[in-house]
């Protein structure tokens, strides 16, 4: 099975919500991957970068689900929490490095196999995304669609 996830950066729920059905590209700035469960991907990034315990984000509801078809039919959006956007915008190449490392490890604990360069590609992508919406009232959301 092929995952589509695409990050994307649009100014409230209501207008990232609007693109739920075909996707943020064209419409919005975006950054497109796939094949790794990024709803996890998520809690784990932002555990690494603020040291909460995955199970205290999950307890948040971190990512914050936006849109979710409820039947596993259908896309999915999130949100980013401003946590890990935040700590995404703020991370220089070496801590977004050693996150990476820590992700890909993680990943391995649990029996996938994460290319170390990818993972670091990756976040280092997703950071000048939100580097660039410093300043700006825009939130950083993720669209995927198996």
């Amino acid at each position: 099975m092929s995952i589509v996830i695409t990050f994307f950066v649009a100014p409230n729920h209501e207008a990232a919500a609007v693109v739920a059905e075909g996707g943020p590209g064209g419409v919005f700035e975006s950054l497109s991957y796939g094949n790794f469960d990024v709803e996890e991907a998520l809690i784990e990034w932002e555990s690494v970068f603020t040291g909460r315990s995955f199970e205290e984000l999950v307890a948040a509801d971190v990512p914050e689900v936006v849109v979710d078809p409820g039947d596993g039919e259908g896309p999915m959006l999130l949100a980013v929490s401003p946590a890990l956007q935040d700590a995404l915008a703020a991370a220089d190449q070496a801590r977004l490095v050693e996150v990476s490392q820590l992700w890909v490890q993680e990943r391995a604990a649990d029996g996938e196999v994460f290319d170390q360069d990818i993972a670091t590609q990756i976040l280092s992508d997703l950071a000048r995304l939100a580097d660039g919406l410093r300043g700006r009232d825009h939130r950083l959301y993720c669209w995927t669609e198996n």
